[in-house]
This record gives structure tokens, C-alpha cells and sequence, in this order.
């Protein structure tokens, strides 16, 4: 809400303006429609408001294969957005600007898959040309972070009288192995727009 830019108005839980929809064009056939959609708004001026207090809940994938598909598809709608209506088309700077971190994520999950990744499997051999013992000075960083982040979120759960579900094994293992996990999907995801695989929703 104070940056007036929130980057996803996503389908399932946003309210939007009809005739704002209708002066863009509305939803674009694409994989990442809602990603699209919002930084055409950014591009014709609009503004798109974050409530922290709208509180809506959503069912999750429960299966690899579905998992594995829900990721990739989003890593597709990013890179459908960057190249439709990417920072440069942007007339607000600060737009631009956090569209165009979006323009890094990608370099970052290549370089996580194809070098972290390696060197991880190498150091557990005792070759730490890529990744060694100081490279576990991240964690606490990481850490922070999500802290951080856990800290905001329950002060909002606390004023609507929810609780945040406490899963501490869940969160270790988010912590070690999510990132492992989702940025080989994610360049499965790009790979799909570069070439223009078959589209798969569900």
C-alpha cells in the first residue's frame, strides 16, 4: 500500500476497477495474465493497493507434478510480463524500478541451479572450489529475514484473531532445501517462454 506498486494483483484474490481492466485491454492470453495485467497498469499510470488486512486463503498444491507446475507457470508469467511490459515501458519510476528487480531473479535462479547446485554435491566431497564452510554465514541471514517477515505477518493475523500455524521442522527444512527445490522449476519455467513449449495450467 505504500509503495502504491504491488506487483501482482493476482486473479484469485484481487478486487479491480471494470473500466481500468477495459482501458488496457483487458487479460492478455497468457500463462502469467495477472503479472501482465498489473504492470499494464503500471504502464498506463494506475495505481494497485495492497490491504494487508483482506485476509484470503487458497488451496495449495498437493503433488510434485502439481507443484512443480504451479512454479514453473509463474516463472513463465514473469518472463511473459518482462517481455511485454517490462521497466523500460514504465512511466513511474518506482514501477520501473521494482519491475526491474524482477529482470535479476532470473540470472539468480541460473546461477543457483547450475552453479550452487554443483558445487554444493562437490563440497560434500571435499571440493570447495565453488561453495565451502564460509558459504554457511548465509544461514543467519536467512534467517533474519524470514523472521522478519514471520514478524509482520503475525502482528496482522494477531489484530484479525488468527494464528499463524507453527510448523518448526517445516521451517528448517524450508530454510535448507526450498531454494534448492524451486529455482531448477523455475528455469524449467523460462526455458518453456524461450521456446515456447505447450502452455499447462493445471
Amino acid at each position: 500500500g505504500l509503495y502504491q506498486g504491488t506487483l501482482v494483483a493476482q486473479g484469485a484474490f484481487s478486487l479491480y476497477k471494470t473500466d481500468v481492466v477495459r482501458s488496457v485491454g483487458g487479460w492478455d492470453d497468457v500463462i502469467g495474465e495477472d503479472i501482465v495485467l498489473t504492470w499494464k497498469f503500471f504502464e498506463k499510470n494506475y495505481r494497485v493497493y495492497f490491504e494487508p488486512t483482506a485476509i484470503a486463503f487458497t488451496e495449495v498444491p498437493e503433488k510434485a507434478k502439481h507443484f512443480i507446475r504451479q512454479r514453473s507457470r509463474w516463472a513463465r508469467g514473469m518472463f511473459e510480463g518482462l517481455k511485454t511490459t517490462g521497466p523500460w515501458r514504465q512511466k513511474r519510476f518506482l514501477a520501473a524500478f521494482l519491475i526491474g528487480i524482477d529482470i535479476v531473479i532470473p540470472f539468480v535462479d541460473f546461477a543457483y541451479t547450475f552453479f550452487w547446485i554443483p558445487g554444493l554435491i562437490m563440497a560434500f566431497f571435499g571440493k570447495y572450489y565453488i561453495v565451502g564452510p564460509y558459504t554457511l554465514l548465509v544461514l543467519p541471514l536467512n534467517v533474519i529475514v524470514t523472521i522478519v517477515m514471520y514478524g509482520f505477518q503475525k502482528r496482522v493475523f494477531d489484530s484479525l484473531g488468527l494464528k499463524v500455524r507453527r510448523n518448526r521442522i517445516g521451517y528448517i527444512l524450508y530454510l535448507l532445501f526450498y531454494q534448492l527445490i524451486h529455482s531448477p522449476i523455475a528455469m524449467w519455467g523460462y526455458i518453456q517462454e524461450i521456446f515456447q513449449l505447450r502452455k499447462v495450467w493445471k
